[in-house]
């Protein structure tokens, strides 16, 4: 009998998303990562927003960010969702690889001195491949699971919750800090003004353990589609090679250049084409797909935080640890300056000290 063929079979197919059950799950991945994008950015938000409040030089900044917040937030989130959903499993990977290494190795050059500024760039410039590396953990922890949709689902849940606890965190402060910690009213307040310069070691914990788990899923996804190790060595050799020579040079440009937007798009674009060269050759024309997108959510990010960017070029900030917290000295009281500065002749001239007494004291302290 004749039998018309499915409806999957006359629609195209991209990467990672394919029609039915698999879409969504794909979208769910992608919602997944842009939460977690939504949480690292709304925490950053209120460690800048609380370093610009206690400093009165910062007043524009500040401002600045109170006013981005209101209209890009959503926009991005929902930007966001719809392109982690739509880049391909293998793309995200080699995304979440390039940017491991490149942060391993900026970090290790960071052992020389400080770089409390240097690691704020990194949580700044991380967002897209953050993203892309919950995508690929989620992808390969939930691969054959007979119940993937709803464990997916009990994921965005939990990523939601998470979002809507750093969003009325991200409101707390931005609507109430500054009077909650003038006042010393409120305990979250009073917690950020004492302890606001620990969160980037917090976000730097939590970053390695997801990008920890990132990494070893990316390597597993790109390993699946290899039949031979022979497959295996031609992909990885000039994909590692293509990857060192992407970090000395991103070294090398910033030594010369000044950090900055610009700087950074130009960053982003060398990076991307480094990665379509490569996959021209190794790649399949899905990839090349893939890539135009990455490059696409590499510049929707750095507009969510360009202000972050602009401010973490001051070299005074941020400086939120310094007698943030401490509290302030109370003056002395009139009775015990009065007590203390007062002269012998005046206590001797009280009526209820015997002048005996007054003269052995007066002995005493000649």
């Amino acid at each position: 009998m004749f039998s018309l063929p499915s409806l999957s079979a006359w629609l195209p197919s991209l990467p990672s998303l394919e029609w039915g059950s698999n879409l969504l799950d794909s979208l769910l991945q992608g919602l997944v990562g842009a939460f977690g994008v939504s949480v690292l950015s709304s925490v950053l938000k209120v460690y800048f927003f609380v370093g610009c409040a206690n400093a009165p030089q910062r007043q524009p900044e500040k401002e600045r960010l109170r006013a981005q917040w209101a209209w890009l937030e959503p926009v991005h989130l929902v930007g966001l969702a719809l392109i982690l959903t739509v880049v391909g499993a293998r793309v995200a990977a080699l995304v979440v690889l390039e940017f491991s290494l490149r942060a391993v190795s900026t970090l290790l050059s960071l052992n020389k001195g400080p770089g409390n500024t240097e690691h704020l760039k990194l949580y700044l410039l991380c967002q897209y491949s953050l993203g892309c590396g919950l995508s690929c953990g989620l992808s390969f922890l939930q691969e054959g699971a007979p119940h993937r949709t709803l464990n997916l689902l009990l994921s965005l849940g939990l990523a939601a919750l998470l979002r809507s606890s750093a969003q009325c965190l991200r409101r707390h402060v931005l609507c109430l800090y500054e009077l909650h910690s003038s006042q010393n009213y409120c305990g979250v307040c009073l917690g950020l003004l004492a302890g606001a310069y620990r969160l980037p070691r917090l976000l730097g914990r939590s970053l390695a353990v997801a990008f920890a788990v990132g990494d070893l899923a990316a390597v597993a996804l790109i390993n699946r589609d290899f039949l031979s190790t022979s497959e295996a060595v031609r992909f990885w050799t000039p994909l590692t090679i293509c990857y060192a020579l992407l970090v000395i040079y991103m070294q090398e440009e910033q030594r010369h250049q000044r950090f900055s937007l610009q700087s950074q798009v130009q960053t982003v674009l060398v990076r991307m084409g480094g990665l379509f060269v490569l996959l021209l050759t190794v790649g399949r024309w899905l990839d090349l797909l893939g890539i135009l997108v990455s490059l696409l959510g590499e510049l929707w990010c750095l507009l969510d935080v360009h202000i972050l960017l602009d401010l973490c070029q001051i070299q005074s900030f941020p400086s939120l640890r310094p007698s943030a917290g401490a509290a302030p000295r109370q003056p002395p009281s009139p009775t015990t300056t009065t007590t203390t500065l007062a002269a012998p002749s005046q206590r001797m001239a009280s009526p209820d000290i015997p002048r005996e007494a007054l003269g052995s004291a007066q002995a005493l302290e000649s």
